[in-house]
């Protein structure tokens, strides 16, 4: 199973970025899937979450109003984060992963898999 997430870069301050996820050697059209970010010294933290048929979302209260995660229409093993408004403690490294569950949660050890991470910094 591999989870190749993409879409990171560098971006000032108030901009947007689209994280796309893709989940390649088995299905998991019947899983949540979920975003973590990790900036450095820090934790990793739960971003955004949604169930595997797409209709059921949660987010970290920082969040909810500038992410928005969603899945694939026909491809369900791929998922996606719109991020507007970029703030500079946005910058972090990104990871997209696979919930052991039909939805997905808060909760980082809910998932079974995860990807290497994509980048995204801030610019002031």
């Amino acid at each position: 199973v591999q989870l190749q997430a993409y879409g990171g870069g560098l971006v000032q301050a108030g901009g947007s970025l689209r994280l796309s996820c893709a989940v390649s050697g088995s299905t998991f059209m019947f899983n949540g899937m979920g975003w973590f970010r990790q900036a450095p010294g820090k934790e990793r933290e739960f971003v955004a979450a949604i169930s595997w048929r797409g209709g059921t979302t949660n987010y970290a209260e920082s969040m909810k109003d500038r992410f928005t995660i969603s899945r694939g229409d026909n491809a369900k093993n791929t998922v996606y984060l719109e991020m507007n408004s970029l703030k500079r403690e946005d910058t972090a490294l990104y990871y997209c992963a696979t919930s052991r569950k039909g939805w997905g949660t808060s909760v980082r050890y809910d998932y079974a898999y995860w990807g290497q991470g994509t980048q995204v910094t801030v610019s002031s």
